[in-house]
Order: structure tokens, then C-alpha cells, then sequence
């Protein structure tokens, strides 16, 4: 895969580029590029549904509430301030980050086919998929029938997020 370390290098320099930042609205764009760059990312492994909502809910509309609300906040409100970085932060996360590396060689190859995942979970659903839900598209049915609750929950807090823009955003001059 070529695409691997430059999607890695441009994951990192917008994250930090959005934490150095003076103002907030270059925070935003940066975050929303992160978002974008995260999409493609989703999209090379093979998450295209996780991919399509990153780039619609991250880069898209959080990079306009986001930018929304900035715009109607007052100047002073808008002002970074930015406390000293603790010594446990500077300390644990490169720590946590060289742990996490550490354990990620004992994960099995993407696409590997002996992977558990592969072996116990995939199977199921590709074999019983249209018996059990009457649906012909696999991803359909794991998405709205096999995980209904997962689905419910996470439309809920899209919902709930979305109200919470929308009372923010609210013209309170009428």
C-alpha cells in the first residue's frame, strides 16, 4: 500500500497543526481536513460506510457548526488559552503511543482469512444473512438487523448533537 505513510504523516501534521494554532477558526479548517484525510483513510481499509459518515458528519457539518458558532461568539470568546502541558501528558502519552505499537504486532494482517474475526464472526453472518433477515445485502443487514440497537444508539446521539447545534445556533434576538 503507497498510501499508508502519507496518510499517516498528514493524520499527525493536521492534529498537531490544529493543537498549535493561534486562532480558532484555522483550528476548525485544520480539524476539518483531519476529518477529510481520517475519511480516506476509512476508505483504503475498506470501511466505505465508516468513510462516508466521517467525511459528512467530521469534515462537513462540524466544520460548519463549528464555524457557525465562531462567527456568533464574541471576540473575546474566541481567544485561545492555553494551559501548561502537565509532565504525566508529556511523559505517558509517548509511553502509551510505544505500548500501543507494541501490542499492535500481535494483531493479525488486515485481511488476513484466519483472523478470528474471520473465522468465527463473518461467516454467520454471510451464511445466514438472507435466511435470518430476509435482506440480500449483507451490509444492510448487519448494519439494521444484526446491530439494530448499535444503530439506534448511534442515531441518537447524531440526533442529540445535532439539537444541541441547533439550540446553540438559535436567534435569541426574536
Amino acid at each position: 500500500m503507497t498510501y499508508e505513510l502519507p496518510l499517516l504523516i498528514v493524520l499527525v501534521t493536521t492534529a498537531a497543526g490544529a493543537l498549535t494554532v493561534r486562532d480558532l477558526i484555522s483550528a476548525v479548517f485544520i480539524l476539518g481536513s483531519y476529518s477529510f484525510t481520517l475519511a480516506l483513510v476509512w476508505a483504503l481499509l475498506g470501511a466505505v460506510d465508516v468513510a462516508f459518515v466521517e467525511a459528512v458528519v467530521g469534515a462537513g457539518l462540524a466544520t460548519v457548526f463549528f464555524l457557525l458558532t465562531l462567527f456568533r461568539a464574541s471576540v473575546k470568546d474566541t481567544e485561545i488559552r492555553r494551559p501548561p502541558v502537565p509532565v504525566v501528558a508529556v511523559v505517558g502519552l509517548p509511553l502509551l503511543a510505544i505500548l500501543l505499537l507494541y501490542g499492535a504486532g500481535d494483531l493479525p494482517a488486515f485481511g488476513d482469512p484466519t483472523s478470528p474475526a474471520s473465522t468465527h464472526v463473518s461467516p454467520t453472518y454471510l451464511e445466514n444473512s438472507i435466511s435470518d433477515t430476509r435482506t440480500p445485502n449483507v451490509v444492510t443487514s448487519v448494519l439494521m438487523d444484526y446491530r439494530a440497537l448499535d444503530t439506534l444508539v448511534e442515531t441518537i446521539v447524531i440526533f442529540t448533537a445535532g439539537i444541541a447545534c441547533a439550540l446553540i445556533l438559535r436567534n435569541d434576538d426574536q
